[in-house]
């Protein structure tokens, strides 16, 4: 299957294929991060920050496959996707690791939700065989790790490819694509990990949670700042898409979302005001939904500014 035809003529990716970007991203940095704090601990604990990631990677998964499928041209034949791959094809190669992906973190979550999945009366029969899956709770933790990971990875390899795209047509675009799952997880997943699994906003957990935004977010900004500089100092093509970052709609994106919704509003809220200020639960929350909303004007940046500006 050619999976490129068209994608050169026009905006080709609409607003379902950044909704994708973006709910793929989360999923995959919420997961690897929770993980990745377990196992920095040596544990395969089921903490609230693991349960909330679980639940967020495999929920947002899910939707983002939706609007995958609805931006289809034919959404019913979807299945063929999954039938015929292409071994050099980065979207094969990307449908590949969903199959494993979706159904491994679903498991992930199941275990990680034991508890409050056979609380509910109905569901106890489920007991025995989460317990089972259980077991292999280690192997499981480190398959969808790497899956995680490929998830947040691969939407940048495949976007890059359009050569015809100066902006997008980076080395550069996978690594920011995880960068900025990472941190839009860490902050989805410290948002719930509160507001629904009752941890401690002032606990250790969290805490640690938070202090790993602030390198995440540097290397998302190194990143965009390695980009910008490669086409300022490109070819004509190059310079001319550079314009997106200064000109119309989508530089006000950029700057007024991306940047100042992202970057300048949770780092404000972090660093300046009272103490009490700070560790007030308004500002928590407001801090996490910020970098959220960034991550997805981040999305829509790449994809819409990245195109126009190359018609």
């Amino acid at each position: 299957m050619d999976f490129t035809i068209g994608l050169t003529e026009g905006v080709a990716w609409p607003w379902p294929i950044a909704m994708y970007l973006f709910l793929a991203g989360i999923s995959g940095g919420a997961v690897a991060v929770a993980i990745c704090m377990n196992l920095f601990r040596g544990v395969h604990q089921d903490t609230p920050i693991m349960k909330a990631a679980s639940l967020i990677g495999f929920v947002t998964i899910v939707l983002g496959m939706i609007c995958l499928v609805l931006d289809l041209t034919n959404p019913l034949f979807f299945w063929r996707i999954l039938v015929y791959y292409n071994p050099t094809s980065v979207m094969s190669i990307g449908v590949m690791a969903l199959l494993f992906y979706i159904p491994l973190v679903f498991v992930l979550m199941l275990v990680s939700l034991r508890q409050e999945i056979t609380s509910i009366g109905c569901l106890k029969w489920l007991d025995p065989t989460i317990g089972f899956l259980a077991k292999f709770r280690v192997a499981l933790d480190w398959i969808v790790l790497i899956l995680a990971i490929a998830i947040c990875a691969y939407t940048g390899f495949l976007i890059s490819a359009l050569i015809r795209f100066p902006l997008i047509n980076t080395a550069v675009l996978p690594a920011l694509f995880v960068a900025s799952g990472f941190s839009a997880g860490c902050a989805a997943t410290k948002v719930l990990a509160a507001w629904l699994f009752g941890a401690d906003r002032h606990g250790e957990d969290l805490h640690a949670l938070h202090a790993a935004e602030w390198p995440i977010m540097a290397v998302e900004a190194m990143c965009l700042l390695m980009i910008i500089i490669a086409l300022v100092s490109g070819n004509e093509a190059a310079k001319a898409a550079a314009s997106a970052f200064c000109f119309g709609l989508w530089a006000q994106v950029f700057w007024i979302g991306a940047v100042g919704i992202g970057f300048i509003v949770p780092l404000v809220l972090s660093f300046f005001g009272s103490r009490n200020f700070r560790d007030s639960a308004a500002v928590f929350y407001t801090s996490g939904l910020a970098a959220i909303c960034g991550m997805m004007c981040l999305r829509l940046f790449i994809i819409y500014a990245g195109q126009i500006n190359s018609i």
